[in-house]
């Protein structure tokens, strides 16, 4: 199956919803990938720069890390260096003007209103936003910033239900739900929460499908137990035994014996 494109994605406006994972590990991206998973993130460092390619059936979007740009420009030119490295889509939470200056370069956006972290001071931290009238003519008009200034899908995170399905009916941009209900285009999780591997908070928007923490709690007392077999080994000689040496046969070393000696 052919990744989707920007096109085959606004397509599915009001038609489909689509399934969106944000990963951290490329073994994460091969296993949504052949899952079929319809779109795959991360974000864009030069450890992760090869996933796109290692994933050429599935959509996929780079993420630009907020704050690490001063300027439109300085995101521009990290958001080429993306799409070269095989995204089909950018993740930018800067502001309509610099969303502007990547869509003019035929680079496709996806924006971010509601909860943004980085931003979270503004709302009072980390929680719903949207939740008054005024934070709801807020967010709205926020979404129609973006879509005027070309971004082509938007991520509402924390958002009410009914204020993320009213915005979705009234935008041309995909809306993408972090937390913010049924009614988006797209469904977004984090692979950590999706697999369980967190054993803090796990959010409330999250759905947890496996339970790797404590997967990865078992594999750490295997690697203990492990170690300490092999520390006890060494001190009873029992580490290493024949099958772990290589042998000279006897002529051989003999022969080296004698050669030192002379």
């Amino acid at each position: 199956m052919a990744a989707l494109t920007v096109k085959d994605i606004r397509e599915c406006k009001g038609k489909q919803r689509l399934a969106f994972v944000q990963v951290a590990r490329l073994e994460e991206a091969k296993a949504a990938s052949e899952a079929g998973m319809d779109m795959i993130g991360t974000g864009f460092r030069p450890e992760t720069a090869g996933f796109a390619a290692a994933v050429p059936n599935t959509h996929f979007q780079f993420g630009l890390a907020w704050g690490r740009h001063a300027s439109a420009e300085e995101a521009l030119r990290e958001a080429m260096q993306a799409m070269e490295a095989g995204a089909q889509s950018i993740y930018c939470a800067m502001s309509p003007h610099v969303v502007e200056v990547l869509a003019r370069e035929g680079v496709p956006v996806i924006a971010h209103v509601g909860l943004v972290p980085p931003k979270a001071t503004w709302v009072g931290g980390l929680k719903a936003v949207g939740k008054s009238p005024e934070q709801a003519i807020q967010v709205y008009n926020e979404t129609r910033a973006f879509e005027a200034a070309g971004a082509f899908a938007v991520e509402m995170e924390i958002l009410p239900r009914q204020l993320a399905a009213e915005i979705t009916k009234r935008t041309s941009l995909m809306t993408i739900s972090l937390g913010s209900g049924p009614d988006c285009d797209i469904e977004y999780l984090f692979s950590a929460d999706l697999l369980g591997e967190n054993t803090g908070h796990i959010p409330r928007h999250a759905k947890v499908y496996r339970n790797f923490a404590a997967e990865r709690d078992r594999l750490q007392q295997e690697r203990i137990a492990a170690y300490k077999e092999y520390i006890a080994d060494v001190a009873g000689n029992a580490f290493p035994s024949e099958g772990n040496l290589v042998n000279m046969t006897d002529e051989a070393f003999s022969t080296f014996v004698d050669l030192i000696e002379k």
